[in-house]
């Protein structure tokens, strides 16, 4: 990367985590809503939705929930809205410079997928018992980053999907190598697996594989989440209850914000308890 770019903080990931207060709005506008429970309107993608307000903020934000947008509060942007906004266009807002909207608009969900990639990998890279990937995967860290810092016009050029492979195969390496230090079970590969609404009360998950696992609606309470893997698993309404999720591996805000929990509830240090929790 440049020599004058900063790097994402690989203590506490700060660079990656959303700051809306620096950010045009970019959620609200470049994405496309669809009725449904978790938004109440249809928003076609480039549209501004009509709770943003002249200042890039939500009307609603605390009222996401009760106003029909609980969609709203599980998305994250890993800190790429802020990073368009300032960064890849200078400041120059889609209002007060509205040539620039539409390229805005694509390069944004672009960016946040590099952003997320950043996220893993840094988590990866944190990883004792992965100590042998750490030089590929600190290459690999610092050539997402770099594409981050490409100009505008290039960000459509890009073959993200082919990154995200090169990442995706990386994270599973490193997986395997953490999840092997948690003790043996004979059901450890659950990737992908079907358990919406399972009764999972106090079971022991450690180092189990659950990335891309249906857990919606699960019943997580007291269980043992220790090395297990949660890259893309689906929490939505899952109960995590004095579920401990320390150490588990890749899991984000989001997820955690589409799930229920309480003050029992152990995490990662890298992740916040939502607010919805103590409600």
């Amino acid at each position: 990367m440049p020599d004058n770019v900063q790097g994402p903080d690989r203590s506490d990931r700060a660079a990656l985590r959303a700051d809306c207060a620096s950010c045009f709005g970019l959620c609200c506008v470049a994405l496309t809503l669809t009725r449904s429970a978790d938004f109440a309107i249809d928003k076609d993608a480039g549209k501004p939705c009509g709770n943003l307000q002249e200042d890039f903020r939500c009307g609603i934000h605390t009222e996401l929930r009760t106003r029909g947008f609980p969609g709203c509060t599980v998305y994250d942007c890993f800190g790429a809205g802020q990073k368009v906004s300032r960064e890849t266009f200078d400041g120059q807002d889609w209002r007060g410079a509205p040539r620039t909207a539409r390229q805005m608009f694509q390069v944004f969900p672009v960016m946040r997928q590099l952003h997320e990639l950043l996220w893993y990998l840094t988590e990866a890279l944190s990883l004792e018992p992965a100590r042998p990937l750490h030089g590929e995967i600190r290459r690999t860290l610092e050539e997402t980053e770099r594409l981050t810092h490409l100009p505008a016009d290039a960000f459509l050029d890009l073959d993200v999907a082919g990154h995200r492979d090169i990442v995706a195969e990386l994270l599973l390496r490193t997986s395997e190598l953490v999840r092997a230090t948690a003790p043996r079970r004979k059901k450890r590969d659950r990737r992908g697996a079907d358990l919406i609404g399972a009764r999972l009360k106090g079971a022991d998950l450690r180092g189990v594989d659950l990335r891309g696992a249906y857990l919606i609606a699960a019943d997580l309470t007291g269980a043992d989440l220790r090395l297990a893997d949660l890259t893309g698993a689906d929490f939505r309404d899952a109960d995590l209850s004095g579920a401990d999720l320390t150490g588990s591996l890749f899991l984000t805000q989001a997820q955690l914000n589409a799930a229920r929990g309480n003050a029992a509830t152990k995490l990662p240090p890298s992740l916040r308890r939502p607010a919805h929790w103590d409600r």
